[in-house]
């Protein structure tokens, strides 16, 4: 292998990378089911945390099926008029348009059939080619990466939830913040996003990346597990350390190496967390940073904060990604080297 097996671009697919086979498999198995379990899944983490990678792998398993559609939105854009634009360039779907004779002209789509009524609505215009994917025997997957509350998203899902209703063989994968997921889920008028199972990933198994990195580099079961830790399971924290440690192999240690990781972490992503966090999230994440591991009756003492009041935080720093709580009755820091990050900023 001649070129870097690494990747520091976000949502690429990298040539390495850790898969997570429980959550993939899960969307897929319910995707696949008759009857038809979730049409709907949500996958929510911090940011490097594998969402668009994982959104990727699901798409691409499903689109080597013959029975499957899979197309992926802009969420920037006009939702529903994409869709259709996109569903009415699938070669085959096309063909099953110009029989059923429908006339989507008045979109720029097609030209004006003769003796067919032109369709006028959009929210129309894609159930009636939905209505023939159903009558194919076809399933749609349609894919939204990086979701965020917006007046085109709240248009799209309300739609996509009358399609459910009509039995339509469609099915939503979104990606997403916490923050922006939980924003478009409490809109009063999309209140049913909160039944759609959400996935939150977790950390990676250090396991997995140790043996990532001893196949890759050679190296000894204790020398990979060192690197395995300093990445504490989090995916861009994998790419970004294997990315450095192969161009540098030959010249330098993993230690050398640490500034350089710690400078990618900062840029790519830790500076983008940490400016987003409220000023009570801050002061708490400084109170970690300096303790370390930590019970949680002992920090929320620390910051004089009731037993109610800190709860609401530690639940949200924990959705957010930047917490760890899977050891009962402590907490940690989620993110590599991010105290070493926070600590500078308390000067």
């Amino acid at each position: 292998m001649n070129n870097n097996p690494f990747t520091l671009a976000f949502g690429k697919k990298p040539l390495q990378y850790v898969s997570r086979i429980v959550q993939t498999d899960q969307i897929v198995e319910d995707y696949v089911a008759d009857p038809v379990t979730n049409q709907i899944y949500m996958v929510t983490g911090v940011r490097g945390s594998g969402k668009t990678v994982m959104m990727t792998n699901i798409a691409g398993i499903l689109s080597e099926r013959n029975d499957w559609i899979v197309v992926e939105l802009n969420a920037t854009r006009d939702l529903l008029q994409s869709l259709a634009s996109k569903l009415y360039a699938v070669p085959k779907l096309h063909e099953c348009f110009l029989k059923a004779r429908l006339d989507f002209s008045a979109f720029g789509l097609g030209v004006t059939i003769e003796n067919a009524a032109p369709v006028t609505d959009v929210e129309d215009m894609v159930a009636k080619m939905l209505d023939q994917i159903r009558k194919q025997g076809m399933r749609l997957l349609i894919t939204i990466d990086e979701v965020v509350y917006s007046e085109q998203m709240k248009v799209f899902v309300s739609a996509f939830q009358i399609f459910m209703r009509q039995d339509f063989p469609i099915f939503l994968l979104m990606t997403g913040l916490y923050e922006n997921i939980y924003e478009l889920q409490n809109d009063k008028s999309l209140t049913f996003l909160y039944r759609a199972p959400k996935i939150i990933l977790e950390p990676l198994s250090l396991t997995a990346v140790c043996q990532h990195y001893m196949d890759i580099f050679r190296l000894d079961k204790e020398s990979a597990g060192k690197m395995a830790a300093l990445t504490r399971g989090y995916p861009f924290a994998f790419q970004v350390l294997g990315y450095l440690y192969w161009e540098h192999r030959d010249t330098k240690t993993v230690q050398e190496i640490l500034p350089e990781y710690d400078q990618y972490l900062e840029e790519y992503v830790y500076s983008k967390i940490w400016s987003e966090m409220s000023e009570k999230d801050k002061e708490i994440m400084q109170k970690l940073a300096e303790s370390g591991e930590i019970k949680v009756k002992d920090l929320r003492e620390q910051l004089e904060m009731s037993s109610e009041q800190f709860s609401v935080y530690r639940e949200r720093l924990k959705r957010k990604g930047v917490i760890d709580t899977r050891k009962y009755g402590k907490i940690s820091m989620a993110l590599p080297r991010f105290e070493d990050f926070i600590k500078m900023r308390m000067f």
